[in-house]
């Protein structure tokens, strides 16, 4: 595939086209489209791609992305619909939005790709999961992966885990934000100035996912290696467990999930 539209120029749209000009694809095979003619001229100016209103940008395009808010996908995809190429992949990074919506509001046979993104991608780090509708083949799937590889890895998977997706890396970064968050205010509260207490934590979350990831350990053996029997981290761990607070998470992420279904019902 030679030319995209990328319908959505906010964070994740300015994400992924800024991520797929570092990894080789060339300004002028990308156009973007946005109800906001400034963004789009900051982009332009920005990135070197070619701007223009939906329809002509998804005319000329191989495959288009969409990356709009859920409620606004029932006014966008009329005019994609509209002007897309016969045989054009469709991209979907709408949270909670079904292949099968998608397909039945685009030309039959159109080929849909769904996926799941994350903020990480915004710095090359990103986690998407990517799930085919019913017209989408391998060689679908194999661009799409390649498509999101330029910020950060893709994992395939059947659509029905889509929610589940949404629950943990989707919304994932905000849970280790808010624990960052936490673990700062607990270094203030323990008298370190915020700045050191920021340092500190945010080196420590940045190395021990290293660690996680580099190491290939099982999170357990890195986590009891860190605790020495009757130590400090042994008496924090304690009290983490007496507050229930790896239920709290999980509780919390099957909310999001349930929300997630909610959203796609909707």
């Amino acid at each position: 595939m030679n030319s995209l539209a990328v319908v959505g120029a906010g964070v994740m749209g300015e994400t992924l086209i800024a991520g797929l000009i570092r990894a080789g694809w060339e300004p002028s095979q990308i156009t973007a489209a946005d109800r906001h003619a400034a963004r789009l001229t900051e982009l332009s100016a920005r990135h070197g791609i070619s701007i223009a209103d939906t329809e002509p940008a998804v005319a000329g395009a191989d495959a288009v992305v969409i990356v709009v808010k859920p409620q606004d996908v029932a006014e966008v995809l009329p005019q994609v619909a509209s002007a897309l190429r016969p045989g054009a992949l469709v991209v979907s990074l709408c949270a909670g939005v079904s292949t099968s919506r998608l397909e039945a509001a685009l030309p039959d046979g159109t080929p849909v790709v769904r996926v799941m993104p994350n903020t990480p991608a915004q710095v090359d780090e990103g986690m998407a999961a990517i799930s085919g509708g019913s017209s989408a083949t391998a060689a679908n799937l194999e661009f799409v992966t390649g498509l999101l590889s330029a910020v950060g890895k893709v994992v395939t998977v059947p659509e029905k885990y889509q929610d589940a997706v949404t629950a943990i890396s989707g919304s994932g970064p905000a849970y280790l934000f808010f624990v960052v968050e936490a673990m700062i205010d607990a270094g203030v509260m323990l008298g370190l100035p915020r700045d050191i207490a920021t340092t500190l934590v945010v080196q420590t979350m940045y190395g021990s996912a290293k660690l996680l990831a580099d190491s290939g350990e099982h999170p357990t053996v890195l986590r009891e290696r860190v605790t020495s029997p009757g130590g400090t981290t042994a008496a924090a761990l304690r009290e983490l467990e007496a507050n229930k607070v790896k239920a709290a998470f999980i509780t919390a992420m099957e909310a999001a999930r349930d929300r997630s279904r909610d959203l796609a019902g909707s």
